[in-house]
């Protein structure tokens, strides 16, 4: 991913350098890229466990939806009264996007449908929900505190890309440091072993699908503080964006795998590819074509590296067990 980074940026700054390495190009890079990032660290922390999350982006848009009418309306009679119950407003939403989790992982794994079908039906539920309550139309108005974090810079740096890169250390940190993101990963590596070492697949999932909701509406919180305003149908191409950074990143969608790390970078290449389309003013079916061929070509890269490094291996047994790594999670099972 690093060596993509450098590539994409040398690239572009080749070709349309006056442009594209402008530094205001470059921090609108830092500005776009946030609110994509973490919901692909939550679609990643989902793949993790062998599942997925379809309904990131319904979430995000119904915590921004729920900030931004509950301000609003408090605001239209007392304005100052808005903004001395913006921290409440904003916990409110926070609140919405953890709901959501908790519909999710009641559906996976107390009801135990499948997590593509769950999240799929939540996704359509949640946006069907927010068209009703906004009657289709954008809302604005956001609380000056998410407003000044939008705008606002350290060392010409802002604010929203300082934000994502502290979630994702976080995230990053749980995964590795603690017994619950340990829990995570053996409950994607191997469901089985996950059983016989004590683990309990209910309350990971939940865990997981809690985290991802909160998550999402940290998303939420990041689109408002970017542009005050919110709707139903913001981010329509995010679902699947977030999903190929994800897998760019190195998560195994089989589950059992994932980097915060790779996630990141996989994130900061797509944006600058992005960028750098932009400056040469190619059209967004173009970059969506990009997008495709990098993926393809990071994940033939992948198995050619995987199935060189197995015919290292001259153990039998040593090589059941790296091939087994990289089976899908029922085979694994």
């Amino acid at each position: 991913m690093v060596l993509l980074l450098i590539i994409a940026i040398s690239f572009f700054g080749v070709l349309r350098g006056d442009v594209f390495l402008n530094p205001i190009n470059i921090q609108n890079m830092m500005v776009a890229s946030p609110e994509i990032g973490v919901l692909a660290v939550a679609m990643a922390l989902a793949m993790l466990t062998g599942g997925i999350d379809l309904s990131l982006v319904a979430i995000a848009n119904f915590t921004a939806i729920t900030v931004s009418t509950v301000y609003s309306a408090v605001a239209a009679n007392d304005p100052s009264q808005a903004e001395a119950l913006a921290p409440l407003i904003i916990l409110l939403g926070i609140l919405v996007g953890v709901a959501g989790g908790a519909v999710n992982a009641f559906l996976i794994s107390t009801v135990g449908i499948a997590p593509i079908l769950a999240t799929l039906a939540t996704m359509q539920m949640y946006n069907g929900i927010a068209i009703v309550w906004t009657g289709g139309s954008t809302l604005y108005g956001a609380p000056e505190v998410l407003s000044a974090l939008g705008t606002s810079t350290v060392a010409t740096i802002p604010m929203l890309f300082i934000v994502f890169v502290l979630i994702a250390v976080l995230v990053g940190a749980m995964l590795s440091k603690t017994p619950f993101g340990k829990s995570i990963m053996l409950q994607g590596a191997n469901v089985v072993a996950a059983k016989y070492s004590g683990i309990r697949s209910a309350s990971v999932l939940y865990g997981t699908y809690l985290t991802t909701g909160l998550l999402g509406s940290f998303a939420g919180l990041l689109i408002l503080a970017r542009n005050p305003t919110a709707s139903a149908d913001y981010g329509a191409s995010y679902v699947l964006l977030v999903i190929v950074i994800a897998v760019l990143g190195g998560t195994n969608p089989a589950g059992g795998y994932a980097t915060v790390t790779g996630v990141v970078l996989a994130t900061l290449v797509l944006q600058v590819v992005q960028s750098g389309f932009t400056s040469l003013r190619l059209s967004a079916y173009e970059y969506a074509i990009a997008q495709g061929v990098i993926l393809i070509a990071v994940m033939v890269f992948d198995q050619v590296r995987i199935k060189r490094w197995r015919r290292k291996v001259p153990d039998t047994q040593t090589r059941a067990v790296a091939v087994a790594d990289h089976a899908p999670a029922d085979e694994r099972a």
